[in-house]
C-alpha cells in the first residue's frame, strides 16, 4: 500500500507568485467580505495561504539545526468553521543527546470587517497553552480571540530542533480547502533529504543551488560568520480540495497530500559519504536497547511465585498461555496511554493493578517466559496513528505481544478488557508489525492476517392470519465480529438494549433479551437472543401479501454512493454474515412469486454474495450471505464493489408474493 501512496518526488516546474507574495499583514477588504468559498460552497473555512520555510543555523554546541517557520491565514465561514480559531502543534520533548524542540507562536491576530472598516484584535498571552501529552511529547496551542463568521486569522509559529534527521510533515490538505500553499527548503549542500508526497494532488517544485550563510557565537562569545553551498527548493500548489471523511477508510491521514523529508546521507568533501538511511530492522533494535524496553522484559523472578499459582494444574502450554493471558486481562487497568516504553516500570504497575500498554503486555511477556513459552513484544501502529513513510521510533505507538504455543503462533493484548488470543482490538487491525526477539533481531508480522469473523442469525417468524407479526431473533457472533458487539454493549442493561433495538428498527417491539457469553470466555461465540413482534412489515394489495423476507436484519442502501474514490477501501477483519430466515406461511394464503437464487463473487474474491428463496411445506426458507474477504483493496476497484455491492441491495430488495386463496 505505501508504494501506491508515496513515489519519489522527482519533477519540476516553475513557482507560483500568488504565493510567493504573500505577507503576513495584507489582509484584504474582498477576502472579508467574501461569503463562501469560490469553488466548495459547503466548506466551512478555508486555508487562503500557506507559507512555510526550512532553514539552518548554527552554534558551536550543537553544529546545524533546523528551523520550520510556518505562516497561516484562514478564512472563516460558517460557525463550524470556528474550531479554525484554535490550532495546535506536537513537538518531541523525549530525545536523550538532543535538547527537547521549542515551538513559539508569534503575529497571531483576528481581522473583521467592522462598519466598513477592518478592525484586528491581536493574540495576548492569556490565549496562548502548553500542555504536556506524555514524557516524549508536549503540545503548545493558540486561540486566537475573537474570531466569528467572516473573519480571517493570521498566524506565525517557529518550530525549533536540533533533529535534522527527520523533518515534520508538511501538511498541505486539510478538511478544509487550502486556496495557496507555498514551501521553501534552504538547505546546506552536504545534508542530502530523501522527499516523499503522499495523497493525490499536483505539486509542483523547481531547485536552485545558491551560496547560504549563517551568523553564531563562537568560543570566545564573538559573533562569527559560517558560509556554505545550500539547495533551495521551492514547492508549491494551488486549490486543494478539502479531504472529507469517507467510510470504508481506515486512517485519512494516510491519504493526506503531504510532503515528507529524511536525512538520507551526508555528503563529505574529504572523506567518504555518511548514510543515514534507517530500516526497521535498525529501528527495532534500537527501541529494544532502550532500558525502558529491553530491561523491563527481564523481571521474570518478580513474578515468579504469582505465575506458579495462576498455572497450577495447568498441563498444556495453551492452557499455561490462556490462564496467564487471563490473569492479566483481569488483574490490570490500561490508563489510555499509549507507546512502546514503559513509564512506572511493570513492577509497580502490578502492584497498583494500573499501567499503560507496554507495562501490562511486558507482564504478560515476562510470566509467558518463565513457564517455557516463547514471547516476545510485537511493535505496532494503531489505525489512528497511520501507516508511517519512513522508519523511526515514531512509526510505532503500540505494544503487544507474541508467543509461540504448542508449535502455533500467537498474538495477544491483554491491556483491552474483550480481547482473546489472537484476537486483536480492532484499531490494530493496521498494516504491519514487528516483533522483536531477545537479541535485539526482528521480524515483520502481518497483522492484516487475522481468523474470518463470523455473524449467523436465525430469524423464525410467525405471519398470523389478523396480520400480526412474531418472531424468535438469534445471532452467534464469532472473533472479531464478537469483540466489536462487547466493546459496544458490554456496559449496557437488557433494558437499554431493548430501547436501542426499538429506536433502531420502526415497530419493533423486544422481549426476552439476553446475551450469553458477554463477559466470560471471550474465545467462545457470543450469542444474542430475543422475542419480537413486528407491526405491518408487508404490505397487502388486493389479495396479496407483499413481503421482504429480510425484514429488519440488513440496511436496503449501497454503502458506496460517491461516483468515484481516491482513497482505498478499508474493510477491516474479513467476515462473514449469514442469514437463515423461516417464515410460517399465513394460513389461507399460497406463495405465487419467489426471488430468483443469486450466487456472485467480486473481482479478485474480494467479497461474495448468495441468497435462495425455498418452500418447504408451509415454511418459506431464506438463506443469504455476504463475505469479505480483504481487509483492504485499492480504490480502482470501486466502481466494480459498487455495482457488487448494488446487485446485492437490489436482490436483498425483492419482495415474496403471497396470494390468498
Amino acid at each position: 500500500m505505501k508504494n501506491i501512496l508515496l513515489f519519489l518526488f522527482l519533477f519540476c516546474w516553475t513557482m507560483s507568485s500568488s504565493a510567493q507574495d504573500f505577507q503576513l499583514g495584507k489582509v484584504t477588504e474582498a477576502e472579508l467580505q467574501e461569503k463562501k468559498h469560490p469553488k466548495d460552497s459547503s466548506a466551512v473555512a478555508a486555508v487562503l495561504y500557506k507559507k512555510a520555510r526550512t532553514f539552518f543555523t548554527y552554534t558551536v554546541k550543537t553544529g546545524f539545526i533546523a528551523n520550520h517557520e510556518i505562516k497561516y491565514r484562514i478564512k472563516i465561514y460558517k460557525k463550524e468553521g470556528l474550531k479554525w480559531a484554535t490550532f495546535a502543534v506536537p513537538y518531541y520533548i523525549g530525545y536523550e543527546e538532543l535538547t527537547p524542540d521549542v515551538i513559539k507562536f508569534s503575529d497571531a491576530v483576528t481581522y473583521n470587517l467592522e462598519q466598513d472598516k477592518i478592525t484586528k484584535t491581536k493574540l495576548t498571552s492569556e490565549g496562548n497553552f502548553v500542555e504536556k501529552v506524555n514524557r516524549y511529547w508536549k503540545k503548545t496551542s493558540i486561540t486566537l480571540p475573537n474570531v466569528k463568521v467572516g473573519s480571517v486569522i493570521e498566524f506565525k509559529y517557529v518550530h525549533k530542533s536540533e533533529n535534522i534527521f527527520k523533518f515534520p510533515d508538511m501538511i498541505l490538505q486539510y478538511d478544509i480547502p487550502v486556496n495557496n500553499f507555498q514551501y521553501t527548503t534552504q538547505i546546506p549542500e552536504v545534508y542530502i533529504y530523501k522527499t516523499l508526497l503522499s495523497g493525490y494532488n499536483e505539486v509542483k517544485n523547481s531547485s536552485e543551488i545558491s551560496f547560504g550563510s549563517t551568523s553564531y557565537e563562537n568560543e570566545v562569545k564573538q559573533t562569527a560568520h559560517l558560509s556554505y553551498k545550500q539547495i533551495n527548493t521551492n514547492y508549491t500548489a494551488h486549490d486543494l480540495p478539502a479531504l472529507y471523511e469517507e467510510d470504508f477508510v481506515d486512517n485519512t491521514d494516510n491519504y493526506t497530500s503531504k510532503i515528507q523529508q529524511e536525512l538520507e546521507r551526508i555528503r563529505y568533501t574529504d572523506q567518504p559519504d555518511k548514510d543515514y538511511s534507517v530500516t526497521w530492522e535498525g529501528v527495532a533494535k534500537t527501541i529494544f536497547k532502550e532500558k525502558d524496553f529491553g530491561d523491563e522484559l527481564l523481571k521474570g523472578r518478580y513474578f515468579a511465585s504469582g505465575t506458579r499459582t495462576i498455572i497450577e494444574g495447568k498441563t498444556t502450554q495453551t492452557e499455561k498461555m490462556e490462564a496467564l493471558f487471563k490473569h492479566v486481562q483481569e488483574k490490570m487497568n490500561w490508563d489510555k496511554t499509549f507507546g512502546v516504553y514503559v513509564d512506572q516500570g511493570v513492577e509497580k504497575a502490578y502492584q497498583t493493578s494500573t499501567g499503560n500498554v507496554a507495562e501490562i503486555n511486558f507482564i504478560l511477556i515476562n510470566m509467558l517466559n518463565l513457564v517455557g513459552i516463547q514471547a516476545n513484544p510485537v511493535l505496532v501502529s494503531t489505525l489512528d496513528h497511520g501507516v508511517p513513510a519512513f522508519p523511526g521510533r515514531s512509526g510505532f505507538n503500540y505494544v503487544i505481544v507474541g508467543a509461540l504455543v504448542d508449535g502455533k503462533d500467537f498474538l495477544l493484548d491483554a491491556a483491552h478488557k474483550f480481547t482473546a488470543p489472537n484476537i486483536l482490538p480492532l484499531s490494530l487491525i493496521n498494516w504491519t508489525g514487528r516483533m522483536i526477539q531477545s537479541d535485539g533481531t526482528s521480524t515483520e508480522i502481518n497483522l492484516m492476517d487475522r481468523p474470518i469473523s463470523k455473524s449467523i442469525v436465525g430469524l423464525s417468524v410467525k405471519i398470523e392470519a389478523n396480520g400480526r407479526v412474531t418472531g424468535m431473533y438469534k445471532n452467534q457472533k464469532t472473533d472479531f465480529e464478537a469483540l466489536a458487539f462487547r466493546e459496544n454493549n458490554a456496559d449496557l442493561t437488557s433494558e437499554d438494549q431493548i430501547e436501542k433495538l426499538e429506536n433502531k428498527v420502526k415497530g419493533l417491539s423486544v422481549k426476552e433479551y439476553n446475551v450469553t457469553n458477554l463477559k466470560t470466555d471471550f474465545s467462545k461465540p457470543l450469542i444474542e437472543s430475543f422475542a419480537f413482534e413486528l407491526e405491518h412489515p408487508f404490505d397487502v394489495i388486493g389479495d396479496k401479501m407483499y413481503l421482504n423476507p429480510v425484514l429488519f436484519l440488513k440496511s436496503l442502501n449501497n454503502p458506496f454512493k460517491s461516483q468515484d474514490r481516491k482513497m482505498p477501501i478499508y474493510f477491516g477483519p474479513t467476515k462473514q454474515e449469514k442469514f437463515i430466515i423461516s417464515i410460517d406461511i399465513p394460513e389461507g394464503y399460497s406463495v405465487e412469486f419467489l426471488p430468483i437464487p443469486i450466487k456472485m463473487a467480486a473481482q479478485d474474491e474480494i467479497a461474495s454474495f448468495s441468497y435462495n428463496a425455498k418452500l418447504e411445506g408451509n415454511k418459506l426458507q431464506v438463506a443469504v450471505t455476504n463475505q469479505i474477504n480483504k481487509v483492504i483493496v485499492a480504490s480502482e476497484y470501486y466502481e466494480m464493489l459498487k455495482e457488487f455491492f448494488q446487485k446485492s441491495v437490489d436482490k436483498l430488495s425483492e419482495k415474496i408474493v403471497l396470494k390468498k386463496a
